[in-house]
């Protein structure tokens, strides 16, 4: 491609996929606006809840991190019957995963929060919460599959529409719902648990109406033997990576809980930031994982060592800029929320926290669940997030919040210093090669 070709290529992946993250992030703003209106403890409640609905999502993009590395790998090669198994393999798996996650949660959903944080009745109002959520489960894998098929089909508007209409229908609900608008019962968190479950319905609905609209219709030549041993090596390592990353949040969180509900409150309300600054550049990660899996299909390895450079710098320079800006506006962004002031000050500390590590969560999430991921060697990705989270990133959450001490928004940062461990260390990976691999059919 040539340079134009290729800045046009990634726009027509990234933006749609960006436009979509900070839609969902910024009607979350919303959402937390709302919650936030019913005290401190609701805020941090919901935000246990979400997580434990965190690590059936992030397990189950690793399946459709998969699913992404396969189909744009067969496309490249113009592999018709490869690429539709891809998508019928993945779902089932997806599907699977969802059935044991909602069994876990709709089963034993005060337990489970309980694990989180000690105060019995925030812990008592995630479960509620939670217990509802769980049904969000399957209609989200049905998502994740069917949003990969239609960004690699270079359909990525599609899913941003079907996000728009989720989005909006679950801010609608929030609002009858929580505060009992239009006739409605004021449910609270109840009511915020409904909303999300039936707009995840709404987005599984939309995106599946679209997805049989553009799907390939003509007869594909049955596919050959399929190769277990190279779907295991790509799935396993990611699922462990992402299971095992998750799972080191969660300890974040616990620690954090124990910390205070003030604390636990605090970082709850940096999550919208956090989701809109991440939302805005996340596109660049999902333009890599497929532009540069597709010249790997086509074994084309110069042109997709070079593009995956021009990715690292758009994400570098973009996630500079946004840094600086949530720095300059945290202390108006608080004054949104009817929480207490030491609420708000422990939030503006750690955004500024956030500010600081942002470019390196940018890079890795660009050059780990994109470019490295691309050539379905996943055990890489897998090696260097193990290193990162439980080498150092949990080590020095323990030691500064229970052994030194130190206050939330110094945890957080001392924490987050695995972000430039990890990129450290996936820089070197990228620098050999030994990641630029062509899957075989």
């Amino acid at each position: 491609m040539k340079k134009q070709s290729f800045f046009r290529s990634v726009c027509a992946l990234a933006v749609p996929v960006a436009l979509q993250s900070m839609l969902q992030a910024s009607f979350g703003v919303v959402d937390q606006v709302m919650i936030g209106q019913l005290g401190g403890m609701e805020v941090a409640a919901v935000g246990l809840a979400g997580k434990f609905t965190g690590i059936y999502n992030v397990v189950v993009s690793a399946v459709g991190a998969v699913a992404g590395i396969m189909i744009s790998q067969y496309m490249g090669q113009k592999n018709a019957a490869e690429t539709r198994r891809s998508m019928v393999l993945n779902l089932r798996v997806c599907l699977i995963l969802a059935v044991l996650f909602t069994l876990v949660g709709a089963a034993a959903p005060y337990k489970v929060m309980g694990l989180y944080i000690n105060d019995r009745a925030t812990a008592e109002t995630a479960g509620r919460y939670l217990l509802i959520v769980s049904g969000t489960f399957l209609p989200a894998a049905g998502v994740t599959i069917l949003s990969t098929q239609l960004r690699c089909m270079e359909k990525a508007s599609f899913p941003l529409y079907a996000g728009f209409a989720s989005a909006a229908v679950n801010t609608g609900l929030n609002w009858i719902l929580i505060f009992g608008k239009l006739g409605a019962p004021a449910l609270g968190v109840t009511g915020a648990a409904l909303a999300t479950l039936i707009s995840q319905l709404v987005y599984f609905a939309v995106i599946f109406v679209m997805y049989l609209k553009f799907r390939e219709r003509a007869e594909i030549a049955p596919a050959g033997p399929f190769a277990w041993k190279q779907y295991l090596c790509m799935l396993l390592p990611l699922l462990i990576s992402e299971f095992m990353w998750v799972l080191g949040e969660n300890v974040y969180a616990g620690i954090y809980g124990h910390l205070g509900t003030d604390a636990s409150a605090a970082m709850t309300l940096t999550n919208p930031v956090q989701s809109l600054a991440i939302g805005a550049l996340c596109g660049l990660s999902q333009a890599a994982a497929i532009l540069i899996g597709k010249r790997l299909g086509d074994g084309d390895r110069e042109t997709a060592y070079r593009e995956a450079k021009k990715l690292l710098f758009y994400g570098l320079a973009g996630s500079l800029l946004l840094s600086a800006v949530i720095f300059f506006i945290s202390p108006w962004y608080v004054r949104i929320y009817k929480v207490e002031a030491g609420i708000r000050e422990l939030t503006v500390q750690i955004l500024a926290a956030y500010s600081a590590v942002m470019p390196f969560k940018v890079l890795n999430m660009i050059i780990g669940s994109g470019i490295l991921r691309s050539g379905g060697k996943t055990t890489y990705v897998m090696a260097i997030d193990l290193i990162g989270t439980w080498l150092f990133g949990v080590p020095l959450g323990l030691v500064t919040a229970f052994v030194l001490q130190w206050p939330i928004p110094m945890v957080y940062l001392t924490l987050s210093m695995e972000e430039c461990v990890r990129f450290a260390v996936s820089l070197v990976v990228f620098r050999r090669r030994g990641w630029m691999n062509q899957l075989k059919a």
